[in-house]
């Protein structure tokens, strides 16, 4: 349950920020009603019949076959950071790459990169060993970055973890040709030569779909938690030589994609002011405890550059790395590292001296640090072909829709309205409803008691999501839609059914449209 604050009335606790209501009796959640269970604790009786209470503490997978740090030369392990999350590490002989997004768009048309990656990005990644892609959200998964790589390198070692939703899932529709995809298991050692092994981790809130790392290099640790919420359940190596985490908040349509009710601009600042520094308090406390030698900020450069999405860029404030750093090193002796592109770290030299002028080399003066512009076209003109589609020539397509995505027999009613670009009623564009508590139709609400939202999408994106059989999170995350809720709750088992259950086929559009003719 997330319990960003949980409030004790009787026997039920909630949540203030997505205003669920658990009975603590019954471990049922009471509002929104019939929604989901809390996991319910085993029970274990001693031999005279009295309660067993039984602390869980497993061995610490990365524990397993210990090695001690060995002596590392100057240059031998250096980490140069690319864009957002994207990290290039020279391991001895090897080269293994974190996540790279490199060009083009995140979440359908939402995300563009903050900062310009170094020029050279595309030798790097072809140079490269092995790629670690951390999880399928498309500013990890970046499928036009990768179809770069792919045209130059389709064989190169790419690993992931075994997540119930697979990484790669869309990737024989994403056209992209990669030959050397490696699904390994959790918690086990990878062993990549002599001094060169690593180790995948699942996140403790997403296991279905997020990952982190661990990479050791004769001993010294690298520790990767990406955009997990609480990576392996809060379990994490200490004293590593190197961590590096997400810091900057905003990878979410809420609150600034909703509107009605409280949702008054003053309620949104306040409540983003909030949450963000409850992160930046966050992330410094796991560093305090954590207690890593050098911490790096990173997979939070992102912006909302599209003109289209002004609003959002205004209002969705993210942190400031430097000042995640800054309360880092009041309360630690952690060194701290902003990266900007192009930069490297020689690990060597700054476990060995901190203030040595060469442990982080910055780009030459002169290099380009932040992008100032963006190739939009080529991108909007592939979801803009949605929008002409056969497949929406047809309205018996919404049913078509939503009996293959198979969400039903939940009492929500969903009123899908397709918008222009500034989320107005796109001129022939569809408005329906869809009713999930037997999957119908209806021209009007439906009479009994329901809760109701209304999603206002641009027709671009929502027709290309539609078309692909893609998850929502090009919608939500890209901040590509505009939603009211009555009464003001956040519907999970919705919600996370169109970002993360969705089938892992495509519709079967070629049918739909024969039985059409």
């Amino acid at each position: 349950m997330c319990m960003q604050r949980a409030f004790l009335y009787s026997w039920s606790v909630r949540c203030t920020k997505h205003n669920w209501k658990l009975d603590v009796s019954t471990m049922k959640y009471i509002n929104p009603p019939s929604s989901f269970c809390q996991d319910e604790l085993v029970v274990e009786m001693d031999e005279e019949n009295g309660l067993l209470l039984l602390e869980l503490n497993p061995p610490n997978p990365w524990d397993s076959e210990p090695r001690a740090p060995e002596h590392l030369a100057f240059g031998e392990v250096q980490i140069t950071y690319l864009a957002h999350a994207c990290m290039d590490l020279k391991l001895g002989d090897k080269r293994m790459v974190f996540d790279p997004w490199l060009i083009g768009p995140a979440f359908a048309r939402g995300w563009w990169l903050l900062h310009e990656p170094p020029s050279d990005w595309l030798e790097r990644l072809c140079q490269a060993d092995l790629i670690y892609i951390s999880h399928m959200h498309s500013d990890h998964l970046s499928y036009p970055t990768l179809k770069k790589l792919a045209e130059r390198r389709p064989d190169i070692p790419i690993y992931v973890g075994n997540t119930e939703r697979p990484v790669f899932w869309n990737l024989n529709q994403s056209g992209v040709q990669l030959t050397n995809i490696n699904v390994v298991p959790f918690g086990i050692w990878q062993q990549v030569d002599k001094n060169l092994r690593f180790m995948i981790l699942m996140d403790g809130v997403h296991p279905e779909m997020d990952t982190c790392i661990i990479v050791e290099y004769k001993g010294h640790k690298i520790l990767n938690t990406v955009d997990c919420t609480r990576p392996n359940g809060g379990r994490l190596p200490e004293k590593v030589a190197l961590m590096m985490s997400d810091f900057a908040g905003g990878a979410s349509g809420f609150p600034m994609t909703f509107s009605g009710g409280k949702f008054t601009e003053e309620w949104k600042a306040e409540f983003i002011k909030t949450e963000r520094k409850k992160l930046l308090n966050y992330k410094a406390r796991l560093v305090k405890d954590l207690q890593p030698r050098i911490y790096c900020p990173f997979a939070g450069y992102f912006v909302e550059s599209h003109p289209s999405d002004k609003y959002i860029k205004e209002t969705n404030i993210k942190n400031d790395p430097n000042e995640l750093n800054n309360l880092i090193k009041k309360n630690s002796d952690v060194i701290t590292w902003t990266p900007r592109p192009g930069a490297t770290l020689d690990l060597s030299r700054m476990l060995k001296d901190p203030t040595d002028s060469k442990g982080i080399i910055e780009p030459p003066n002169g290099t380009k640090i932040y992008k100032d512009s963006w190739d939009f076209g080529p991108y909007l003109k592939v979801l803009n072909a949605a929008v002409e589609d056969e497949i929406f020539l047809h309205s018996s397509w919404i049913k078509e829709y939503f009996t293959w995505a198979g969400f039903k027999d939940y009492n929500l009613v969903v009123r899908m309205i397709e918008t222009n670009e500034d989320f107005s009623p796109f001129p022939g564009g569809y408005d329906y409803l869809v009713d999930f508590l037997d999957l119908s139709f209806p021209k009007e609400r439906p009479s009994r008691e329901h809760s109701y939202e209304e999603i206002r999408s641009r027709v671009d994106v929502i027709r290309y999501v539609v078309k692909n059989g893609l998850l929502w999170d090009d919608l939500y995350i890209g901040f590509q839609t505009r939603l009211q809720r009555d009464p003001d709750i956040y519907h999970h088992l919705f919600w996370n059914h169109f970002q993360i259950k969705l089938p892992l086929m495509p519709p079967n559009w070629r049918s739909f449209l024969m039985h059409c003719g």
